[in-house]
């Protein structure tokens, strides 16, 4: 009986190790399925949230609308590697802080959208350069 146990448990193993390669994997999209890169957008509020993880970096935003209402936006980012070549680090945002965000809308026109550049409420940019969409950077 212990060697049945053990033989169903061993052979289970490979199933579940595959199955926990394939987790990343799931977790990464295709930016032309979620965001328009004929398109920009541009956003100005308080930041929220600033998430500097993978595979994608996030930053949840309010942004005041003209009745005095705020709205939450999310901003997806480059992987921290990506934004560290780039001169962020995971305080380069803090909760309070005004930022303007550029970047490419969601598809659906949610208030979603892919990171280009952000700037302080004095207009100095966050990190360096501008990020490209991933078609640009070929």
């Amino acid at each position: 009986m212990i060697s049945r146990m053990l033989n169903r448990r061993s052979s289970s193993w490979p199933a579940i190790l595959l199955l926990m390669a394939a987790m990343p994997v799931l977790a990464h999209h295709s930016f032309a399925v979620f965001f328009d890169d004929a398109r920009t957008v541009t956003v100005t509020g308080t930041v929220e949230e600033f998430q500097f993880r993978n595979p994608h970096g996030l930053i949840r935003i309010t942004v005041k609308k003209a009745d005095g209402t705020g709205e939450t936006w999310k901003a997806e980012t480059n992987s921290p590697s990506i934004l560290e070549r780039r001169g962020w680090t995971r305080t380069s945002l803090k909760a309070g802080e005004v930022i303007t965000i550029d970047g490419w809308p969601a598809r659906d026109g949610s208030n979603y959208l892919r990171m280009r550049s952000v700037k302080r409420a004095d207009g100095t940019p966050v990190g360096g350069v501008a990020i490209q969409a991933p078609e640009e950077q070929k």
